[in-house]
């Protein structure tokens, strides 16, 4: 059956929460260069910058996930807007590293709170047999955004001027605008309606969305759901329930693969790795990220014709281990930099994209797309907050480490590092990873119920 065309536009619209989460991650990527020619900054400082964006989200999923619960989706979304506007205009017009370090922790808040709110926003309002896809989407403007930044911030660069930077990150104004814009002609999800007794509004945006087929026994689910929930008086505690753990091990396992493979040292310094592999130019050296970030974005598309295709647990084992060896030969081409002269940015763009493609189709969308569909509905705020807090914590943990790993392993052992971790990660998402395709969120919340092993899922 045909995918609703109103179904497709609330996913876009409300998946550009994705997109400015991946360009005000992206962005700092061009401008680090200039930014520390213009302050003079060293290592540690362009750590710092880079960082404090993830300790912004880490603040915004922690204070959020009950909060989404009780204002409703809708509404969280619509706040994140103004929040991305102010800081993308506050980080532009900086006057010192402090200003630009605050600016930056404001825009991490809002990306913290979207990373979790937007494809819980999608997930509960998509058909039962499109959840996956067009979850994911939320993926793909992640890196359209990614790839998005890297073309602003090369559009934008000029090596005669030290300031580039400034508006590099203004331009996340304009995608900030068409979110807040659009929220507001988007429904709030029939989930959340019902789960505050607001049945009937509930139902009229479930006829919008659903499949008519599957309008009812879909209604009688949620409402079964929502019973359920305020006979058991539900509390922040209740994910620490027995029959929750794997769930909770699931969602903190998945990110934190996911993060130690290594992703986003290159997603944030690419242009200081190719400097590291001998390209002099700030300008010249965003090109090779351009190339990454477009086979992203493919990738990425990919994986959306995947997902509700091939299964979320094939797709996870599939990627990991494609990783392994593509970090390995990444750590190889620097290694043998002597031997590969000039050639060394060209085997470390090839390798790196073999290693994109990998987690682009696996871990890259399926952290989130898992965290939205294996909670049930009294507890996913906070199980997908928790999923939020552990994926930013791990990423600062990478951003603020990669370069001291750098200086003192070397950054040929450091990728073979992240190798390693990516083959313990695939031994334990052999054993952990569930398969969620074409099952309904209540389905996958009863068979946790009964305390079954995720791979029988």
């Amino acid at each position: 059956m045909k995918l609703k065309a109103n179904v497709l536009l609330i996913a876009i619209i409300a998946a550009t929460g994705g997109l400015l989460f991946g360009f005000d991650t992206g962005v700092i990527s061009g401008a680090l260069p200039f930014l520390k020619q213009h302050w003079q900054l060293s290592d540690s400082s362009v750590e710092w910058i880079t960082t404090t964006v993830l300790i912004g989200a880490v603040i915004g999923a922690l204070g959020s996930g009950k909060l989404s619960d009780i204002i409703g989706r809708k509404r969280m979304i619509i706040i994140n807007a103004v929040i991305f506007a102010v800081g993308a205009v506050g980080c532009a017009y900086a006057p010192n590293v402090t200003t630009l370090i605050v600016m930056r922790i404001l825009i991490g808040v809002a990306i913290g709170i979207t990373s979790f709110v937007v494809p819980m926003y999608i997930a509960e309002i998509s058909p039962k047999r499109s959840r996956g896809a067009l979850v994911t989407l939320n993926q793909l403007m992640i890196t359209i955004g990614i790839l998005a930044s890297y073309i602003t911030d090369y559009a934008l660069s000029d090596d005669s001027n030290s300031e580039s930077w400034r508006w590099m990150f203004l331009v996340g104004l304009v995608p900030a605008v068409i979110l807040l814009v659009g929220m507001f002609f988007l429904p709030e999800t029939p989930r959340w309606l019902i789960s505050k007794n607001r049945v009937e509004e509930g139902k009229r945006v479930l006829e919008q969305v659903e499949d008519p087929e599957l309008i009812s026994s879909t209604l009688i689910d949620i409402e079964n759901e929502v019973k359920q929930e305020l006979q058991n008086k539900s509390s922040a505690m209740d994910i620490f329930k027995p029959w929750l753990r794997v769930p909770l091990m699931i969602t903190i396992g998945i990110f934190f693969f996911q993060q130690f493979s290594g992703v986003n040292t290159i997603i944030y310094y690419s242009p200081i790795i190719f400097k590291m592999a001998g390209i002099v130019s700030n300008t010249e050296s965003i090109i090779p990220a351009i190339i990454i970030g477009t086979v992203n974005v493919l990738a990425c598309f990919l994986s959306i014709l995947l997902l509700d295709r091939i299964g979320r647990r094939k797709l996870y084992i599939i990627g990991i281990w494609g990783m392994i060896p593509s970090l390995i030969l990444l750590g190889a081409c620097f290694h043998f930099k002597e031997a590969l002269g000039a050639s060394l940015p060209v085997f470390a763009v090839l390798s790196i994209v073999c290693y994109i493609i990998f987690i682009a189709i696996s871990l890259a969308p399926l952290g989130w797309l898992l965290i939205s569909e294996i909670f049930p509905l009294n507890v996913r705020g906070i199980g997908m907050s928790i999923g939020s807090l552990a994926h930013w914590a791990f990423n600062a943990i990478i951003a603020f480490t990669f370069l001291k790993l750098v200086n003192g392993l070397g950054i040929d052992v450091t990728f073979w590092c992240y190798a390693g971790i990516c083959l313990i990660g695939a031994i334990w998402g052999y054993y952990y990873i569930p398969e969620t395709k074409g099952k309904s969120l209540e389905d996958i919340e009863a068979f946790w119920r009964k305390n079954k092993d995720p791979r029988k899922l």
